[in-house]
């Protein structure tokens, strides 16, 4: 039986990308947040899972917005890593495993999700930014992404009890997986962020850090909040943090955060967390 192993939280800002791509890991500007990564990379290399279940979203670039699905699941051998206006990255197309996506997307569906399905779609920087920085990738990726985008661009969006729900039903569907895999769920976007309107520029470091103290504690009080809650206290681009209760809804029960690394350089909080099962 395939298990969940433990869960990621981390931002996906494009330019983590572009500072990754350009060498500038031991960049004053740039170390912190680098190494803050690398115990979860540590973790992941000890651990060495199977896949990971990414759940993030697509910048309207392999979906666009007279078509935009709620939930989607890629389901493929390789996922080619988009070009988002700055040339083709220096990365080989994501690995992934189509019988474990297969299962998932049944079991999703027989459980009352409306899946969107994809195939020969390429993935953008909500999940291959952070990518690189979590697994290594010369010659290849040591193992497989399953992608699982939600929508928190074009509304109505997803609620946040439905995502945490939704990282419940992923659960289900692994552990009824036949083969024995081990399995480690990733939530990406925000934190506090908004790069548009009178409020460009805003985050709010304390609302960061409860966030991320109720996501341990306490994640059903977040799945009461609205969209309008998270975007009063965090900025709009902060509903991103629903996708992060879609892991917490994967892990489920009492964990264990092993490692918080939180760096507040730009507009962004870029944010990486690590968790097990208590």
């Amino acid at each position: 039986m395939a298990r969940i192993i433990g869960g990621i939280g981390t931002s996906h800002v494009p330019t983590i990308g572009v500072a990754y791509d350009k060498g500038k890991q031991e960049d004053p500007a740039w170390a912190p947040l680098f190494r803050g990564y690398k115990p979860v990379a540590e973790w992941l290399a000890k651990k060495k899972p199977d896949a990971l279940v990414f759940f993030y979203n697509d910048h309207a670039t392999t979906f666009f917005f007279d078509v935009y699905p709620t939930f989607a699941l890629g389901i493929g051998e390789r996922f080619e890593v988009a070009d988002e206006g700055a040339g083709k990255r220096p990365l080989p197309p994501i690995k992934g495993n189509v019988d474990l996506s297969i299962h998932i997307a049944e079991s999703l569906v027989n459980d009352e999700f409306d899946m969107t399905m994809f195939q020969d779609r390429p993935l953008d920087h909500g999940c291959a930014s952070p990518l690189p920085l979590l697994w290594p990738h010369e010659p290849d990726w040591p193992g497989a992404v399953v992608p699982i985008a939600i929508n928190v661009l074009q509304f109505p969006l997803p609620t946040a009890r439905r995502c945490y729900r939704l990282g419940q039903a992923v659960k289900r569907a692994v552990e009824s997986y036949p083969e024995d895999l081990k399995i480690v769920v990733v939530g990406t976007g925000g934190l506090s962020h908004q790069v548009h309107g009178e409020r460009s520029g805003f985050n709010n470091e304390e609302w960061d850090m409860e966030f991320l103290d109720l996501l341990v504690k306490d994640p059903a009080k977040l799945t009461e909040l609205r969209h309008v809650d998270y975007i009063r206290r965090g900025g709009a681009e902060s509903a991103e943090q629903i996708m992060w209760l879609a892991m917490r809804g994967a892990l489920e029960g009492e964990i264990r955060e092993l490692h918080r690394n939180y760096y507040l350089a730009t507009t962004t909080a870029m944010t990486v967390t690590l968790y097990e099962p208590a």
